[in-house]
């Protein structure tokens, strides 16, 4: 089977693509991949890394920008289509998946026109814009939340949960001993970190005479002011700008500090792991909230907003959860039970399936 895999720009789109793509090139010799993005992207840093090919159109974003740019987006639209058809006709794909993203429109479309069987990824529990257009065009749609639905065409939404790295299935079997110490994993995210960053360094303060080992993904704007910070005041506190070996470092975690993108929740409830959650509170159409909100209806996660929300608060909070094994075990399970392990090879099935059709 040859896919095409469109779209990309933020980790939250591209991740389950990549692991969509993990599960194709395993399963049968000769399958083979071909990822459609924007040199602006994180496609144009993570995918030629990994080793897979891609191809890039000239594409923008139409929703949230000043009406120049809004233009010069609609503007590069009949351009960037007749580079996505340039592609799929020479790679001739089996079948395309969208996964959300500038890329992903121009790029389903031009297969579609083609011929294609077309399928989309929604991570969200409010679709993008991009995705809710092109359901009209596309055979299925396989989304993470069953609130999802409501945004689609009838009868071709298949809940099949949010696709996740090869690397992180570990965890949701490992049945260990656990970390030997209570340890939180903070991960900003992408996108939108820095506020939450600053609160997270207070809390550390705070907590500082406390038995809490911290791990903080920060990124590279904030992680060397973070690193003194936490130096002057004493904590035991590492700070990454990237951390690239995730499953171990689930598996090192008593408790998940993070943000509300899909890909993260997905990996967060594989991990089987209980988690704090800030929303990034400009997420589109409010999505992230969303997303939280199904994780602590659960019981899994509990859920803080950024608006409302200091270094004392957050303090608080983690050394409630420090001081409550049995509740920090029971939001382990209720995160297990949300898991979607086979979410890549579910979705790789529907995929041949529609490409056999």
């Amino acid at each position: 089977m040859k896919m095409l895999i469109a779209g990309g720009g933020t980790g939250g789109h591209l991740f389950p693509g990549v692991a969509v793509a993990e599960e194709v090139l395993s399963r049968k010799a000769g399958n083979e991949v071909l990822f459609v993005g924007t040199r602006r992207g994180l496609e144009a840093r993570v995918i030629p890394r990994l080793g897979h090919p891609i191809e890039y159109v000239e594409v923008s974003g139409l929703k949230g920008t000043g009406l120049g740019r809004r233009l010069g987006g609609f503007a590069q639209l009949p351009g960037a289509l007749m580079q996505s058809m340039a592609a799929v006709r020479r790679f001739d794909p089996d079948v395309a998946v969208g996964v959300g993203g500038y890329a992903s429109g121009p790029a389903i479309m031009a297969a579609w026109m083609l011929g294609v069987p077309c399928a989309l990824l929604e991570q969200n529990s409010v679709p993008g814009v991009t995705n809710r257009i092109l359901s009209r065009f596309a055979q299925s749609v396989f989304t993470t939340f069953p609130v999802a639905a409501g945004h689609f065409p009838p009868g071709k939404v298949q809940p099949l949960g949010n696709p996740i790295r090869k690397q992180l299935l570990a965890n949701f079997l490992d049945s260990g001993a656990g970390p030997s110490e209570f340890t939180v994993l903070v991960l900003g995210g992408s996108q939108g970190a820095h506020g939450l960053n600053l609160r997270v360094a207070d809390a550390v303060a705070r907590l500082k005479d406390q038995p809490v080992r911290w791990v903080h993904q920060a990124g590279g704007k904030d992680a060397e002011e973070l690193r003194r910070r936490y130096a002057e005041c004493g904590a035991a506190a590492e700070v990454h700008e990237f951390i690239e070996d995730m499953s171990a470092a689930y598996r090192q975690a008593s408790l998940v500090l993070c943000r509300a993108g899909a890909s993260t929740l997905a990996e967060v409830m594989v991990a089987k792991k209980p988690s704090v959650l800030v929303p990034f509170p400009f997420a589109t159409d409010n999505h992230q909230e969303l997303n939280a909100r199904v994780l602590e209806e659960a019981e899994a996660a509990i859920v803080l907003l950024e608006g409302e929300l200091d270094g004392l608060r957050l303090a608080e909070v983690v050394d409630e959860l420090r001081q409550d094994p049995s509740r920090l075990a029971h939001m382990a399970r209720a995160a297990g039970r949300l898991g979607r392990p086979e979410a890549a090879r579910e979705v790789v099935d529907a995929c041949e399936a529609m490409a056999s059709r």
